[in-house]
């Protein structure tokens, strides 16, 4: 009887394991709790909006290489859209100062010796301050790093590790905002340009990923929540599923891609992060006429931090959002709506259709404290890996950090077999 590789968790990282253990040709059963996969990392069609929009927002870079390799294989490599030249619009939403981040198209960044293309109000000395992201040891956070005291900092700085991040850069580790920096900005314009999901995250990440594998007669089952793992000695010798228990045969691997509390919860000793971070995203339906081309645009000095337009949706990022995930949807879009209206100009515009989806455990707190807490793929059973943005991917908690967990996994899976 030939092996079977079992996937348990049909999010990104559950999706990136399977389609690269089937690229490696192997027999893949992939199954999901929910009815649906993606994770956080979906489209859905809204009643309220009458329109289909992303769970969240999500934004990656042209330097996202596993993201590159994922959409590649599945067949969806243009499905993001992005501008011609990297490009990172500002706005203050205080002072209603703009300004844009073009990073140099070498990997020196020569522009900065001219102050008219630095950050507004910035010296060459604060950006400068980001090689100690690079020097930094595990214990340093963002802002221990940073001369956060500068304009730099407020501007760019912040709400990019924020984002990044979903940390505050009080607590944010620093050794997670550096690889990032190195993979992309380190490596000049073409690898930092901007890039988001034409139609939806799920028409880019999710429903090619399950055509592809489909075509490649890899099982998926949808609505199948995994309810125990049984044990014998230093393997797993069963999978309890609320239909069925599933016999593991010698050759057999798992792989559980489910967050890390239920991954304790099935395998207890895995160890894995225990605090999170909240995240708020407010949808609103733009009033007829405003004619808003598809963009985005970070925001500075108010609640959100980014902003992204597109098909008549205005949607707004809210990271780090425990202080606001407790509150009505309504207090929340009195909140966020001026802050679009300002960033898009629109005027005098009351509040319209709108959606508020929040996210309590949106990713793990990515402190020094908390990432020291994120495993391997490995585990102590010898058929029983994990992944997921929250295992050791040395990539903050993103949708490139998601792939890599899972093609990781996938690699130590065909390692043993």
């Amino acid at each position: 009887m030939s092996s079977t590789v079992y996937v348990v968790g049909a999010g990104l990282s559950g999706l990136s394991a399977a389609v690269h253990l089937v690229k490696a040709g192997h027999k893949v059963s992939l199954v999901e709790a929910a009815n649906h996969a993606g994770g956080r990392c979906r489209s859905y069609f809204d009643q309220t909006l009458n329109h289909r929009i992303d769970n969240g927002n999500h934004l990656v870079l042209s330097g996202n290489r596993a993201v590159a390799e994922y959409l590649e294989i599945i067949g969806a490599e243009d499905s993001l859209w992005g501008p011609d030249r990297a490009e990172f619009p500002f706005v203050d939403l205080q002072s209603g100062e703009r300004w844009t981040v073009r990073p140099d198209r070498g990997v020196i960044p020569w522009s900065l010796l001219s102050a008219s293309k630095r950050v507004p109000g910035s010296s060459i000395g604060e950006y400068l301050k980001g090689i100690n992201l690079g020097l930094a040891g595990p214990d340093k956070t963002v802002e221990q790093c940073l001369d956060h005291q500068g304009p730099l900092y407020r501007k760019f700085w912040e709400p990019l590790a924020v984002s990044v991040l979903n940390t505050s850069p009080k607590e944010a580790s620093a050794q997670l905002l550096w690889p990032v920096l190195r993979e992309t900005f380190g490596r000049g314009e073409r690898a930092c340009r901007p890039l988001i999901a034409r139609q939806g995250l799920s028409e880019s990440f999710i429903d090619p990923a399950l055509s592809w594998l489909d075509r490649k007669e890899a099982m998926v089952s949808l609505g199948t929540r995994l309810k125990d793992i049984g044990c014998d000695g230093d393997r797993v010798s069963s999978l309890g599923f609320s239909e069925q228990r599933i016999d593991i045969s010698e050759g057999d691997r798992i792989v559980l891609a489910v967050p890390p509390n239920i991954a304790q919860d099935l395998a207890a000793g895995i160890v894995a992060p225990d605090e999170f971070r909240a995240i708020v995203n407010a949808h609103f339906k733009l009033p007829r006429g405003s004619r808003q081309e598809t963009s985005f645009v970070g925001l500075v000095g108010g609640r959100g931090h980014w902003l992204f337009v597109r098909d008549g949706i205005a949607s707004v990022t809210t990271s780090a959002a425990g202080d606001l995930v407790d509150r009505s949807a309504a207090e929340l879009a009195k909140m966020l709506w001026p802050e679009i209206v300002t960033a898009l100009g629109l005027g005098k515009v009351e509040t319209g259709v709108h959606r508020i989806v929040k996210e309590k455990r949106a990713t793990f707190a990515q402190t020094p404290l908390q990432t020291g807490r994120r495993s391997g793929p490995k585990t102590r059973w010898n058929n029983l890996f994990v992944a997921g943005d929250w295992t050791n991917t040395g990539l903050p908690a993103t949708i490139e950090g998601s792939l890599v967990s899972g093609k990781r996994a996938a690699n130590v899976v065909l390692e043993t077999l």
